[in-house]
């Protein structure tokens, strides 16, 4: 009996382990091998990247697009790499969220839920802020509008000044 109580300890153990959310200062997991659909997973080695995961049922979400464009358009020119990751489980409402937002930058979808898993996205929507290192500088869990956007545009400025 022991036994199988301290198997079952060690297999909880383990499992909450897997599991750690990415935090500031962690490697953000390759969006290359995490299995995304929906369009091509640009080339981010090296780069400045902004991940954000949504879902079509999120109405911050929504908000959230359009200032998430234009800070693709201000900063993808200087080599910042902006990919949005949908988390909804049905395809259709991810490809209908994209086919009305029309976003200018990568909206891949996360079918199987590998990465949002693997990075344990604490709200919709969150934004990770990656630095050319691959490691987290910044997250931001939720959208606030301007502040939000002002917050990750200086966070971007201060990357981009960074010597690579």
């Amino acid at each position: 009996m022991r036994s199988v109580f301290f198997f079952a300890l060690v297999l909880t153990f383990s499992t909450s382990a897997a599991r750690a959310d990415i935090k500031v200062g962690d490697v953000f997991p390759a969006l290359a091998t995490a299995g995304l659909t929906g369009g091509t997973v640009p080339a981010t080695e090296g780069k400045i990247l902004v991940v954000d995961f949504w879902a079509s049922w999120c109405a911050p979400c929504k908000a959230s697009f359009p200032a998430l464009g234009k800070i693709n358009a201000d900063y993808a020119p200087r080599g910042v790499v902006l990919v949005g990751v949908s988390v909804d489980e049905k395809a259709s409402a991810y490809a209908a969220f994209v086919k009305k937002q029309a976003p200018p930058f990568p909206a891949l979808h996360d079918a199987a839920q590998q990465l949002v898993r693997a990075v344990v996205v604490p709200a919709m929507p969150t934004t990770y802020v990656i630095g050319r290192d691959g490691k987290v500088r910044s997250l931001h869990a939720g959208y606030h509008g301007a502040t939000t956007d002002q917050l990750l545009r200086a966070e971007l400025d201060a990357l981009l000044a960074e010597k690579s």
